[in-house]
């Protein structure tokens, strides 16, 4: 009978544990996926053919609202969180226009869920009328919750050159977020890279190997972070950051010879980027400490 206690204990830890254990889950609708983290949707990754490319919203923070914003009129080619490119080969696989071009996928697979993670498969292909398609990507999207206030994608796509392709210069190339305006530095945000420097007039044109952008809504401060893999072409990529809410690692912008990015068929582009969906700010979610585990990975 002295045992019982003890047993009653142990019952007791053990059965917190397991009900503290993150389940993440995803649900594939007709053209979207769902994904939620203990029962609440952290993000959908929607695949529509209507649409101009893939890509992820809402972005659900800690609080449970989105950290990213779904386009505006000012800007309607900025959704949310996503990967596109401009200027490929005369078409236009960003801005709004189906016929200058279009991301289509063409599979979208859930390989893991119900556990700890999800992982999703995504196989596109970039098109536009009467032109043959200059790229196919694959894409493998891991969603993890490393604790209840951070969240995190991890974004790796492969791009392969069906022809000779040639990226003018262009401000509008591959990751790219856009903020919710209630966090923008210009209603009173913050955007800070990992060099330490702040806002669009010190971040612009800056390599730098992540940026933090975070802000209040309330009394809940919360935010988004994008960080580069070492083992990326052109890293570290100089960003494209404008206060209004936008920021994305964009090489295209910047090439060599400030004209143009030359890649033969046949070639094959490897790029990996983390986000950080978190609560609190830059040094209370640790951004450079997670970086310093990213990098190693």
């Amino acid at each position: 009978m002295k045992f019982r206690p003890l047993f009653i204990l142990l019952f007791l830890v053990c059965g917190q544990k397991l009900f503290a254990q993150t389940k993440i889950v995803a649900q594939k609708f007709n053209s979207k996926i769902d994904v939620l983290i203990n029962n609440n949707l952290f993000t959908s990754y929607i695949l529509s053919e209507d649409e101009k490319y893939p890509f992820f919203f809402p972005v659900n923070g800690p609080s449970n609202a989105s950290v990213t914003s779904m386009r505006n009129a000012n800007y309607p080619h900025h959704s949310s969180l996503f990967f596109g490119c401009d200027k490929v080969n005369g078409g236009n696989y960003w801005q709004e226009g189906l016929e200058r071009g279009q991301i289509v996928s063409i599979r979208a697979d859930v390989i893991e869920s119900g556990n700890d993670k999800v992982i999703i498969e995504n196989e596109c292909i970039w098109r536009r009328p009467n032109a043959n398609a200059p790229i196919k990507d694959t894409r493998k999207i891991t969603i993890t919750a490393p604790s209840k206030e951070l969240y995190q994608i991890d974004f790796d796509v492969t791009l392969e050159m069906l022809m000779d392709v040639i990226i003018e210069k262009t401000n509008h190339s591959l990751f790219s977020g856009r903020m919710d305006a209630d966090l923008a530095v210009i209603n009173g945000g913050t955007m800070l890279n990992s060099n330490g420097e702040k806002g669009e007039k010190e971040t612009f044109g800056k390599k730098a190997t992540w940026i933090d952008f975070y802000g209040k809504r309330g009394d809940k401060q919360e935010g988004m972070a994008i960080l580069q893999h070492p083992s990326n072409e052109w890293y570290p990529a100089p960003w494209f950051t404008r206060d209004y809410g936008f920021f994305s690692p964009t090489p295209m912008y910047w090439p060599q010879n400030d004209k143009e990015t030359t890649l033969k068929k046949g070639q094959t582009i490897k790029l990996k980027y983390r986000v950080l969906v978190h609560s609190g700010d830059t040094s209370s979610a640790k951004i450079a400490e997670q970086f310093e585990k990213y990098k190693l990975e």
